[in-house]
């Protein structure tokens, strides 16, 4: 979110808070109304004030039009979430987050060591891809091991597949299960 949309929502939401607590206030008759009235007729009727709240009233309408009819996401945010759009003389190549963890996905399910994988990727706006790996893995693994050849395949394979360097795979072990719990979890689900 961008620092005018942040600075627009609190301002709106102090309004609105304000003006709830005035309602309330009112509702419950400890504010009277005609003292509330003859404040806004003297804010309105005052040439400086009544100028002034134009004026803020104005670029409300206009940040509220901005807010309700565009969508404030940029098409460079919007190319971030989607994935790596590669260009060369011939054409453009989309190549979305989903396949890269597809490939992880593929690569990790190459050992049987491997029982559950949730993978994530990221991309910055320099096209660098970080991969996050959460693992389950059996009791009888050598971690230090398994992660490292890992890295190193899942690195190859998405350099391989879609010509892109992965700066990081961070692997992740949530937990190391003997192969009758992974049994059992799996009829119990």
């Amino acid at each position: 979110m961008k620092i005018i949309e942040k600075i627009t929502l609190i301002i709106y939401s102090n309004i609105i808070l304000i003006l709830s607590v005035i309602l309330c206030l009112l509702i419950f008759r400890w504010i009277d109304i005609d003292i509330l009235q003859n404040l806004v007729k003297t804010l309105i009727i005052s040439e400086t004030s009544s100028k002034i709240i134009l004026g803020v009233s104005i670029i409300f309408i206009l940040l509220s039009i901005r807010c309700i009819f565009f969508d404030p996401s940029s098409k460079k945010e919007i190319k971030d979430k989607q994935g790596v759009l590669l260009a060369n003389d011939s054409g453009k190549l989309m190549i979305s987050k989903e396949t890269i963890e597809n490939l992880v996905d593929v690569v990790t399910k190459q050992y049987k060591m491997a029982k559950e994988v949730v993978s994530k990727v990221e991309i910055d706006r320099q096209n660098n891809v970080n991969i996050f790996v959460n693992l389950v893995v059996g009791s009888d693994t050598v971690i230090k091991d398994l992660t490292i050849d890992l890295q190193n395949k899942i690195k190859n394979k998405v350099k391989e597949t879609t010509d892109l360097d992965v700066n990081e795979v961070n692997i992740t072990i949530k937990k190391a299960v003997q192969e009758k719990q992974i049994k059992m979890e799996n009829n119990q689900a």
